[in-house]
């Protein structure tokens, strides 16, 4: 599939690793989104989103968010160091388009990534 792929090991799959990034985490923060990360032990990142219901009401919106937050990190991961990351979405950000999405998401990337390397 090459190296863009979106396998499984990429994600946070069980309530136990969210908790582990919840506990002890790193913030990037934006309008629309909290990042949250935290070192693994794996030689990649991972991520896992969170949209609630309460924040983004139509599921088609946060559908529509989760899809982008996926690409986004696709695209972005090979510059991520080794952590696991939560992506939190918060009121209004079904309101933005998917261009601003995007440029935000990747602005967080970065950001993320320099706090990280610390």
């Amino acid at each position: 599939m090459g190296e863009n792929n979106f396998s499984r090991e990429l994600r946070l799959l069980t309530p136990s690793h969210f908790t582990h990034v919840f506990n002890d985490a790193t913030p990037a923060v934006s309008p629309a989104f909290t990042l949250l990360a935290r070192h693994n032990q794996l030689a990649h990142p991972r991520v896992g989103i969170t949209i609630p219901k309460k924040r983004v009401r139509k599921a088609h919106d946060r559908n529509r968010l989760k899809r982008l937050i996926r690409e986004s990190f696709r695209h972005q991961r090979h510059k991520l160091p080794a952590v696991d990351i939560v992506v939190v979405g918060k009121s209004g950000a079904d309101k933005l388009t998917n261009e601003e999405i995007v440029s935000m998401l990747d602005k967080q990337w970065k950001k993320l990534a320099k706090r990280c390397a610390k």
